[in-house]
């Protein structure tokens, strides 16, 4: 299953609890063994972003002020939730091809940090346990005692008193959001197999486009918005996946689901970057009927459907997972 949850975390990463301190400073060393840019950037709240460009051995190394808390960091490809505090002194060992532990810390903060990617780790063992194929009332047993067992652990092991209050708030939201995500894969079992939900949506090119007029082609749809970056980053493989399947039986539809106040953005939006496909306007944003029907708590969301319109996955592959255009391909032959 795909990690919902991180997703759930960029989107918002404002709201978690990040204590000012001043003249905060910390020194991050990077080092990559499979380095896919010269430069990183740090974000956090309030806009904060902190770009750090390599040396001339390929490492990065930086002192800068920060608000304690959790941020960001990302080379453009690959990211990772760090947790930054005055007088941190971090080197942060990154192996992109890794299988097992691509990212490693040392230094002080290392304790913390290591046990952030650790947690997420666990999550997605949870996750993968089984605990979503049960009954409700099973999985809502099983996520408590997850819980209860997380949170023990996390004050039991010695961490900074900062990170463990912050750490506890994300877990916190974390375990709010992870019946959401029980609920999808329920409704995506459900409707499997099934003829999908409609819309009759806006056409960037003019005119309104509904799901009926795609019959006989298999349909891949991208909901997403022009403010949300996880939708962005996936906007260059949508493009050759496009480039790759193009004449072929197949339609890919971009449903926008930004506000009104902001149909001129989504619009230029689409202009300059270029893209194609088939791009439309949803007619209530995250209150559109097929947003509901399909129950789409975060985004970017990805459904495939086959030639008679009927649902192949609720939740498909990204199109920067090399699982899609096998899936695809099965279709369309």
């Amino acid at each position: 299953m795909k990690k919902l949850f991180l997703l759930f975390f960029w989107g918002t990463l404002s709201c978690f609890s990040q204590t000012p301190t001043e003249n905060s400073k910390v020194k991050l060393q990077v080092e990559f063994k499979n380095k896919n840019s010269d430069t990183l950037k740090v974000l956090g709240r309030n806009k904060f972003s902190q770009l750090i460009i390599a040396d001339k051995n390929g490492k990065f190394e930086s002192t800068f002020e920060v608000t304690d808390g959790f941020h960001q960091i990302s080379d453009g490809k690959i990211a990772t939730m760090i947790y930054l505090k005055n007088g941190f002194d971090l080197a942060l060992k990154v192996d992109s091809e890794s299988k097992e532990k691509v990212f490693v810390y040392e230094g002080n903060g290392a304790k913390e940090n290591n046990y952030l990617i650790e947690s997420s780790a666990m999550d997605e063992v949870f996750e993968a346990s089984g605990a979503f194929e049960k009954e409700k009332e099973e999985f809502s047993l099983a996520l408590e005692s997850y819980k209860k067992e997380s949170l023990k652990a996390l004050e039991n092991a010695g961490f900074d008193a900062d990170f463990v209050k912050s750490m506890t708030q994300m877990k916190n939201q974390y375990f709010q959001y992870v019946p959401m995500m029980y609920d999808e894969v329920q409704l995506s079992k459900k409707l499997k197999g099934t003829l999908s939900p409609t819309f009759d949506y806006e056409n960037h090119k003019g005119g309104k486009t509904k799901l009926e007029d795609l019959r006989g082609k298999v349909v891949y749809i991208d909901v997403w918005a022009t403010w949300c970056g996880p939708c962005r980053a996936e906007i260059p493989h949508l493009k050759k996946i496009e480039e790759k399947l193009h004449g072929k039986d197949i339609a890919f539809v971009s449903i926008s689901v930004d506000t009104m106040k902001d149909h001129e953005k989504w619009q230029k939006f689409v202009t300059e970057n270029n893209l194609g496909g088939i791009q439309l306007f949803a007619d209530n944003d995250w209150k559109s009927q097929f947003v509901k029907d399909y129950n789409i708590q975060g985004i970017p969301r990805f459904i495939l459907l086959d030639k008679e319109g009927k649902v192949v996955e609720s939740s498909a592959p990204r199109p920067s997972s090399k699982d899609l255009e096998g899936k695809l391909n099965t279709l369309l032959n």
